[in-house]
């Protein structure tokens, strides 16, 4: 496909996300997922772990490497990442939510990493951004737990979510079969100590090590 094509597709599956809550009436584990390109991004190594909720307890994780089949492209980058991503969760027990490294709705299409892994997989997923992508926003607070409305116009994608007193705030964003609030009420769950979720912290030291 070229990246018309990938476009189209972006916006027909985008139709599929779903935004409610569907979660297990009790969450009792959480993966987190994150991707590195080495070899010059001739390799795609996607990177899981699977952790107990709410105690964050490493019950598993997986790596996988696999030939990186796309270019970057801006705004298609989970086309790049998910065949591996995919790989790596398979290799785990399912877990009730993923944790993307990336963003969900808050993409200019509404269809980042955290909606395509929910669409192909069924799962509960919510996207953690390390950076915007899209919207804008004003600076939340610097407590714990400050946040403030990531909009695009006059449509709400996203939360802006201090997860760490006075470090730099995270861009959370409903993935699939999750709501903005319970998104926001879980990543800080996840991120007792560190700016990044534990689950996302942990797959991205996992995908980077070797």
């Amino acid at each position: 496909m070229n990246a018309q094509d990938l476009i189209e597709r972006q916006r027909t599956l985008a139709g599929q996300v779903i935004t409610t809550d569907q979660l297990p009436k009790t969450l009792t584990t959480v993966a987190g997922v994150d991707v590195a390109f080495p070899n010059g991004g001739r390799t795609t190594r996607a990177a899981a772990v699977l952790m107990r909720f709410p105690d964050l307890v490493l019950i598993e994780e997986a790596v996988v490497e696999q030939p990186t089949t796309l270019p970057y492209i801006p705004g298609l980058l989970s086309f790049r990442e998910l065949p591996a991503i995919l790989g790596a969760l398979a290799q785990l027990p399912r877990p009730d939510l993923v944790l993307c490294d990336g963003q969900g709705l808050a993409h200019p299409r509404r269809f980042g990493v955290a909606c395509h892994l929910g669409v192909e997989t069924g799962l509960p997923a919510i996207g953690v951004g390390k950076s915007r992508l899209c919207g804008q926003h004003e600076k939340p607070g610097l407590t714990r737990g400050a946040c403030s409305p990531l909009m695009d116009g006059e449509e709400r994608i996203g939360t802006v979510l201090r997860t760490r007193q006075g470090v730099r705030p995270v861009y959370v964003s409903i993935g699939y079969k999750i709501c903005l609030e319970q998104a926001c009420d879980v990543v800080l769950a996840c991120a007792p100590r560190f700016r990044l979720p534990e689950p996302i912290r942990r797959a991205d030291r996992l995908a980077g090590a070797r």
